[in-house]
């Protein structure tokens, strides 16, 4: 007599229907393409926002305020300043010259100026050292 082989509990039987697909997940590539929309959001809100925040974004003075500069020429860091805190760098805004970048448009008011972008909105700040 020959003793029976204990069967395998996870082998399918011989007549036994073949299992059913898995179903496919639904969403899989609209959770990628959302996801890619969200990094591209953050992206864009981290490179137009931090500069506030941080407080690297440009200043808008106007006309009688007073500015300190500091940095490198080409790219200046400016902040805004009382006009009687004789701070080094202290430049009073004579005159705001609106959508250009043109900085000889302030030749007769002013012994400098500053070219700025904020936004869209791009000026030239004509200043004249504080003494």
């Amino acid at each position: 007599m020959t003793t029976p082989q204990p069967s395998d509990p996870f082998a399918a039987a011989p007549d036994a229907p073949a299992p059913a697909p898995a179903p496919e997940k639904k969403g899989g590539v609209l959770k990628k393409i959302g996801g890619f929309v969200v990094l591209v959001i953050v992206a864009v809100a981290v490179k137009v926002g931090l500069p506030y925040v941080t407080g690297e974004a440009p200043v808008r003075a106007q006309a009688g305020d007073c500015i300190t500069m500091s940095g490198p020429e080409n790219d200046p860091k400016v902040d805004t300043a009382d006009c009687s805190s004789g701070k080094p760098d202290l430049f009073k805004v004579v005159k705001v010259v609106d959508n250009t970048f043109d900085v000889n448009k302030c030749q007769e008011v002013s012994e400098q100026a500053l070219a700025q972008q904020l936004d869209s909105d791009k000026f030239v700040l004509c200043v004249n050292p504080v003494k």
